[in-house]
């Protein structure tokens, strides 16, 4: 549990700051951990749905925005519910400052819309601390070291800003608030009898990050292990311990399999008839680097005969599909064709356990085989099997992975018995 004097850094989430209402469970929050002697830095994510609406809002007026207004117009919805917050926060007899990400010393590269912090310049911060005020930051936001623009994150950029803050100013924990109780070992609107996840290492939780899960943004996870920050996720509507996000080595032995994690709104490019030749993927995929488009699974076919062309397929988020089919089709003859499938599926299963347990894969095909669902695209890692597959099938294979790996609530699992690593609560 943070001490006296301890930098704590919470966050939260567009849900735990909707409304009046949610703003002001928030600040009460936010005040009981200064009242236990701790100093606050929050980070705040935009009310509710109104990145969605600024969204919406500028394709209304534009077909294909600028992205550079882009930034400046949903940097806003952050900045309103931080001054909000501060308001109320100052109505319950504490000092509130709220700054903006580039106030805050959020420093990224130039990547409108998708924005890479690349320094943290908390001295304001810091300074602000040392008056015995409460900071509020903006998330999802910073300034370009080059333009000195405002820039935005990407989806899910508040906790990436939260870990960031976190990281520069060697707070004890990063409390990340949402409308969700903790990391589940599955979607609990999937799978009724998930198990709320005490502990999860960061190994683990980039994997489900990647793979679907919706919990931590995986930039968030992966700044939070590069920089030792521990996460605790958890709940702005019950006060109740949730999910530690911790180093490894500081968990204790885990089950096999972890969590089924899922996705349904990835797409799938194939580009047809590659040249079988040294230096075309790296031609491909440099490419869509340079067009921020991120790409997971990736399958190429090795030509049988010696005049045969390749096929290459490849999945990206849904709304990057326009992007990766515009960048392949820029590069002129090196196919004969580009096709792609909108929607399409991914379940994963995701545990540091699967490292010394031969026949997890074999046990997820034939669970997948017996449900009559097909395995179009394969993807591993030592402690991660993603398969992909239709879209409609997903809740099914979700269920069926879960169910045969016994993960539900009555799953018997290690125990701490030091409590050592038993979330607690701050406030």
């Amino acid at each position: 549990m943070p001490q006296r004097d301890d930098i704590v850094v919470m966050k939260f989430g567009g849900t735990s700051v909707a409304g009046p209402q949610q703003i002001k469970r928030a600040a009460r929050r936010i005040v009981t951990a200064r009242e236990a002697g701790c100093r606050v830095v929050a980070v705040l994510s935009a009310r509710g749905k109104s990145t969605d609406e600024l969204v919406a809002t500028a394709y209304e007026i534009s077909d294909k925005p600028d992205a550079r207004e882009m930034d400046m117009l949903l940097s806003t919805g952050e900045r309103i519910s931080c001054a909000l917050a501060s308001m109320a926060i100052n109505d319950m007899g504490h000092k509130a400052v709220s700054l903006t990400g580039s106030q805050a010393g959020i420093v990224t590269d130039s990547s409108h819309t998708k924005a890479r912090i690349v320094d943290v310049r908390a001295d304001r911060i810091k300074e602000t601390l040392s008056l015995e005020q409460i900071v509020l930051v903006a998330g999802f936001q910073g300034v370009s070291t080059d333009s000195r623009d405002v820039t935005t994150l990407g989806r899910g950029g508040s906790d990436t800003t939260a870990v960031a803050l976190a990281a520069a100013l060697g707070a004890s924990v990063c409390e990340i608030y949402t409308d969700v109780t903790g990391v589940f070992s599955a979607d609990p609107r999937i799978v009724p009898d998930a198990r709320k996840l005490p502990v999860v290492s960061y190994e683990e939780m980039l994997e489900m990050s990647a793979s679907g899960a919706k919990v931590l943004q995986l930039r968030a996870v992966e700044y939070a292990r590069n920089h030792a920050v521990p996460i605790h996720c958890r709940s702005s509507f019950e006060d109740l311990p949730g999910t530690l996000v911790l180093p490894e080595s500081e968990t204790m032995e885990r089950p096999i399999v972890t969590a089924v994690t899922h996705s349904d709104d990835e797409s799938r490019v194939t580009v047809v008839g590659v040249r079988d030749e040294p230096g075309i993927a790296g031609l491909i995929f440099g490419a869509l680097a340079e067009a921020n488009v991120n790409v997971d699974v990736i399958i190429q076919n090795e030509p049988v005969a010696d005049d045969a062309l390749a096929d290459l397929s490849f999945t990206v988020e849904r709304g990057d599909l326009p992007t990766a089919t515009e960048v392949i089709d820029s590069l002129g003859d090196i196919s004969n064709a580009v096709r792609t499938d909108e929607r399409i599926g991914k379940v994963s299963i995701v545990g540091a356990g699967m490292r010394s347990h031969p026949g997890v894969a074999a046990k997820v095909f034939e669970v997948l085989g017996e449900g009559k669902i097909n395995i179009e695209m394969i993807s591993t890692s030592p402690i991660k099997i993603s398969c992909v597959i239709p879209a409609d099938d997903v809740p099914r294979a979700v269920r069926s992975i879960h169910a045969a790996f016994e993960l539900g609530e009555n799953a018997i699992v290690p125990e701490d018995p030091t409590g050592e690593h038993r979330p607690t609560v701050s406030g």
